[in-house]
């Protein structure tokens, strides 16, 4: 396969490169990441500014393309531009820190592979519980049995993996778990804190998300051990209240 790589945490970044080493037996590998740490920064594009691409030797000889913009840049400027022809997937991470949850809409991990799904390429986009973790060629070895998997298989046009593994060894944990992404909104509070110039500047921050017990929630199969895989539409139509929408009376509105 010809698999594009990518993340959110910058090109130099452990478990982007644990990906390469562990896929880069079997498979032609191209990595387009960012050129530096672009966590939480969702579905953003760059548009007022040029992006530059400087292709770099990570690791004393893995190369790749450090990218001036956003994870989403970097898999429309790989597709488009840099690689000969289109992946036959992309993916993102191993991020450090799971995204399950309400965090899945901020993920800069989690976007590159929307950025994927979107121009009809299979994607995933792969976390680890914890930022403090030494499982990252564990997990890449796991995410190679996905891929081949989900190749074989193939996805929908437009939907694409969200991929959350707990911080131990495969072996260790409980399983794989087909989830849905859960949605509490955690309890969230700005730092109000003054400079030395005694003008007022915020740290934004928040709880760490508290998940229901129905044990098919991400968050919840996560903290009880599992592997989770969510998959995630592009399309974010809501086709029940589209059907109720439709039954509303606009006859008689002064348009």
């Amino acid at each position: 396969m010809n698999i594009l790589l990518t993340n959110d945490d910058g090109i130099y970044f452990e478990g982007l490169w644990a990906l390469y080493q562990r896929f880069s037996e079997h498979h032609k590998i191209t990595v387009v990441a960012p050129d530096r740490e672009r966590s939480a920064v969702g579905h953003g594009i760059t548009l007022n500014e040029p992006i530059r691409a400087t292709h770099v030797v990570v690791n004393g000889g893995y190369s790749g393309y450090a990218v001036s913009g956003t994870p989403a840049d970097c898999v429309k400027l790989g597709m488009l531009e840099l690689l000969d022809s289109k992946p036959d997937m992309v993916i993102a991470g191993i991020n450090p820190g799971a995204n399950v949850g309400i965090d899945i809409n901020y993920s800069g991990t989690v976007a590159a592979a929307k950025e994927a799904a979107l121009y009809g390429v299979a994607a995933m986009a792969v976390s680890m519980q914890g930022h403090q973790t030494n499982h990252y060629d564990d997990a890449a070895r796991f995410v190679l049995k996905l891929t081949e998997k989900v190749f074989a298989n193939a996805l929908p046009s437009g939907t694409f993996l969200n991929v959350n593994l707990p911080n131990k060894n495969i072996k260790r944990t409980a399983g794989i778990r087909m989830s849905q992404q859960g949605l509490p909104l955690p309890f969230e509070y700005f730092d109000r804190r003054l400079d030395p110039r005694n003008r007022t500047y915020y740290w934004q921050g928040s709880e760490t998300q508290k998940f229901e017990k129905n044990p098919d929630i991400d968050g919840t199969a996560l903290a009880g051990d599992f592997i989770t895989i969510t998959p995630i539409r592009c399309d974010m139509t809501d086709y029940n209240v589209l059907e109720e929408l439709k039954k509303w009376d606009f006859d008689g509105w002064d348009l």
